[in-house]
């Protein structure tokens, strides 16, 4: 069984967001070092979108190694001259997406109907899964996979994420919000960064109804496991056997996809490289 991440981020003398590990550099080489004391065989690399540096860092990655990483990228998507960066985007080895969190103030109108069309419609047009952190705006989410039918679209963190609390209180306020969106075939969820939504010690039990709810809404076509690893305090591999050894009603083939096989047919990632 593969065991691949869906979301993981590498940087290079930079100054990373707060709640992540506040160290100058993760490098490929530090990530390939955890992911195999985690039996981990590969990962999806996320640039942080506050970072477009780290855009860079990320492609030469998964170009040294294409049987270890890819990546979901993401660029200044204000400038008027990035409107045709759309159609070459997947021509870089490796690339295989977006990601936009669209979270900075400047940012945020982005979720508005209208403000981006032209990229919506380009990511549909060329083939290209985008990722999101959604929490807050599913109604949105909504509206853009109806809209673009033929895109594929990744809600980050088990949508968690992007607004200081979920709408009719607690972390799983929403979770009935995100689940109406499984009844859109060009939505899925990655079951990501799972530890950092629990109030217990491993293996987290209190985030397991929701995590199994999600991928019974969803199916494990749809539903991809991962870690956020730099923002964990856990172990990476507390992070795989969590899934793998303490959920016992994921097993067989549905362990299978969740782990790895259906994010690689998501996003269309032949790990042979």
């Amino acid at each position: 069984m593969p065991i691949v991440d869906s979301q993981i981020h590498i940087w290079e003398n930079q100054k990373m967001a707060a709640h992540h590990r506040q160290v100058p550099t993760y490098s490929m080489d530090d990530a390939l070092a955890e992911m195999a004391g985690a039996g981990v065989d590969a990962a999806l690399i996320h640039p942080p979108t506050t970072l477009l540096a780290t855009n860079p860092t990320a492609n030469a990655a998964a170009k040294a190694r294409p049987d270890k990483f890819a990546v979901l990228g993401h660029f200044a998507i204000e400038n008027p001259e990035n409107r045709n960066i759309v159609a070459s985007w997947k021509n870089t080895p490796g690339l295989l997406g977006f990601r936009f969190t669209f979270m900075q103030p400047h940012y945020k109108q982005y979720w508005n109907e209208g403000t981006i069309d032209w990229f919506w419609e380009d990511a549909e047009k060329y083939g290209t899964p985008v990722g999101l952190l959604a929490g807050g705006h599913f109604a949105d989410v909504a509206r853009i996979a109806r809209k673009h039918p033929g895109l594929r679209l990744l809600i980050d963190h088990l949508g968690r994420g992007g607004v200081a609390a979920a709408p009719g209180g607690g972390t799983w306020g929403d979770l009935p919000d995100l689940l109406a969106l499984a009844k859109l075939p060009n939505v899925a969820v990655k079951v990501s960064g799972a530890p950092s939504y629990s109030k217990e010690a491993y293996p987290w039990r209190d985030t397991h109804e929701p995590i199994r709810r999600i991928i019974d809404a969803f199916g494990p076509e749809r539903s991809f496991w991962g870690t956020d690893i730099t923002r964990l305090s856990c172990t990476y591999r507390e992070c795989v056997t969590m899934f793998t050894e303490d959920m016992p009603w994921l097993k067989g083939k549905d362990l299978d996809l969740v782990m790895g096989r259906a994010l690689c047919d998501w996003i269309g990632w032949d790990l042979k490289g």
